[in-house]
Order: C-alpha cells, then sequence, then structure tokens
C-alpha cells in the first residue's frame, strides 16, 4: 500500500460500494471501502488517505459533515459523490470545503479520471508524476496586491501580515489569478487550468471555491465581472 495511492471511500449502498472499490483496485488504487460517516472518520484518523470520496447521504454521520470534520484536520483533497446534481447538498460539500464533486450513476473510467485531476493538483499523481508547481510551474517571488502577500516559492499568502490557511485548490486558484492580475478570467478557463478538466464541468466548482477564497483574502480583492467571469484586482 506504501506505493499506492490510499483511497477512503464512503458509500452506504453495499452493490456500489463493492463494485467501486474493485474498480479501483483495478486500476492501481489501495481502497478503505467503509458504510458509515462514524466508521469514515475513524478509517481516515487511522489510514491518513491519499484522498477521500465521499458519499452526501450516509448515515451516522453525513457526507457534509465528515468533509467538515476532515477539512479541520486535513487538506487531504475530497470529492463529494451526490445523487442528484442539482442538489444543494453540491454546494453544501463544497463549501464544507470539497474540492470537487461527482454525480450518480457514474461511469468508473469517468470517477478515475476526475480522481487523477485532484490528485495532481495535490501533487500526489500516484502513478508516478512528479508534484505540480503550482499554476503554469509559477515559481519564485513574492507577489504583493496591496494587503495580499503571495509567496509561490513557499506557497504561503498573508493578509495584512497574517498568514492565511488555504487548501491546494484556493493556492492554485489564487496563483491562477495573481498570474494574471486585471485580467478577466472564465469559469470555464478556470476549470481547465485549476481543476484540470478537458471537458466541460459544472461552474458552481469555480463559484463555491472563489467565495471561499474570498472570505480568505477579502471580499473586495477577486472581482465578478457578469457574464464574463472572475479577475483579481491589480
Amino acid at each position: 500500500m506504501a506505493d499506492q495511492t490510499h483511497v477512503l471511500f464512503v458509500e452506504d449502498d453495499d452493490v456500489i460500494r463493492e463494485a467501486t472499490q474493485l474498480a479501483l483496485e483495478r486500476d492501481g488504487f489501495a481502497v478503505t471501502a467503509m458504510p458509515d460517516g462514524l466508521s469514515g472518520l475513524e478509517a481516515f484518523r487511522a489510514n491518513r488517505p491519499d484522498i477521500a470520496l465521499l458519499d452526501v447521504m450516509v448515515p451516522g454521520l453525513d457526507g457534509v459533515s465528515l468533509c467538515r470534520r476532515i477539512r479541520d484536520e486535513s487538506t487531504v483533497p475530497v470529492i463529494m459523490l451526490s445523487a442528484r446534481a442539482d442538489s444543494i447538498d453540491v454546494v453544501l460539500g463544497l463549501e464544507a470545503g470539497a474540492d470537487d464533486y461527482v454525480t450518480k450513476p457514474f461511469d468508473g473510467a469517468v470517477l478515475v479520471a476526475r480522481i487523477r485531476a485532484v490528485l495532481r493538483r495535490f501533487g500526489h499523481a500516484g502513478g508516478g508524476e512528479k508534484p505540480d508547481e503550482g499554476a503554469d510551474g509559477m515559481s519564485g517571488g513574492v507577489l504583493t496586491f496591496g494587503e495580499l502577500e503571495i509567496d509561490t516559492e513557499g506557497m504561503e499568502v498573508r493578509r495584512a501580515g497574517q498568514p492565511v490557511a488555504l487548501t491546494p485548490t484556493e493556492m492554485r486558484l489564487l496563483l491562477e489569478f495573481s498570474s494574471a492580475p486585471g485580467t478577466v478570467l472564465s469559469r470555464d478557463k478556470l476549470l481547465e487550468r485549476v481543476w484540470d478538466y478537458g471537458w466541460g464541468g459544472d461552474t458552481r466548482v469555480v463559484d463555491v471555491h472563489v467565495q471561499r477564497l474570498r472570505t480568505k483574502i477579502g471580499q473586495d480583492r477577486i472581482e465578478t465581472v457578469r457574464g464574463f467571469g472572475y479577475k483579481l484586482k491589480a
């Protein structure tokens, strides 16, 4: 297991849990599969997986609450699984700190592709790939925007001299904005560059992450350009 990417999978449906576990293991992942949120939290703390797949509707401790508990302790990537694409649960999961979501029923190949895309962003490709250096391979220097300072070498952010804790996805999003301050970046472009989507994705992922980022670096630092996207104020 030491050389494999370790996936924590929390799903209460026995058929889906067993079939998905087998599919992931065939693709080379090590999988710990649990049937409810409380056992999932225990497994997370005991095993410290590389990524967590959490179904929204699991008993004991629902997936959104479990995501919050994990995010309180770790920046490990989290993908939520939801049976309804238009459910409020999708947004709640993202607001709780999830990095992405997949709608059920899902194709196994799509799920694996999404897992690998998230892992690449987090510098753990599970296939011998080297960690990313950030958006566009950016490295070196401290960027300053008002009271906001971004250390692109140390991957650290300060606001008015105080450290700001960002998840890796939030950091990559901020790096994209800071690489082109004042330039409007569309949601589709951000999905492609930050989430590594080679196909269309749900732009709610972008919107929720931008809002989360705003609460940490300042609500006015990222401006919404209605009908086009977002830009970082220079």
